[in-house]
């Protein structure tokens, strides 16, 4: 067995020919926006701590999280929390049994990226 030519073909689904799915994305976009809210909590536990620890320090914090990149930074976190959110709420159907017709699921992966952007700058606007 250990003798078995396997010639020069992968030995598994190549990039090449793989065609992600919507499926896959969703759940590989779930994973990647929950580990991403962690460090944006880590952020803003940061920022907390400089506030609690004097107004030098919080400046320092605070320019940070008010510049440009703070900004970008927290709006992608509430794009992540709303995402997250909403796959959490597909995965809730998946686990009942329901929506799990290939179409079906890959209908509700475009709406959790579509209404996770569509919640975002309603949650922009509000606030």
């Amino acid at each position: 067995m250990a003798d078995v030519n396997r010639g020069d073909r992968p030995l598994s689904p190549h990039l090449s020919i793989y065609r992600p799915q919507m499926t896959s994305i969703s759940s590989i976009l779930t994973r990647i926006t929950g580990n991403a809210l962690i460090v944006a909590v880590v952020l803003i536990v940061w920022w907390l701590l400089a506030a609690a620890t004097g107004p030098e320090y919080f400046a320092i914090a605070n320019g940070v999280m008010t510049s440009w990149f703070g900004d970008l930074v927290l709006t992608l976190s509430l794009w992540a929390i709303w995402y997250h959110y909403l796959a959490g709420l597909r995965h809730l159907c998946f686990d009942a049994g329901r929506c799990l017709e290939v179409s079906t699921a890959e209908m509700l992966g475009w709406g959790c990226i579509i209404g996770s952007v569509v919640l975002t700058i309603l949650t922009i606007i509000v606030i």
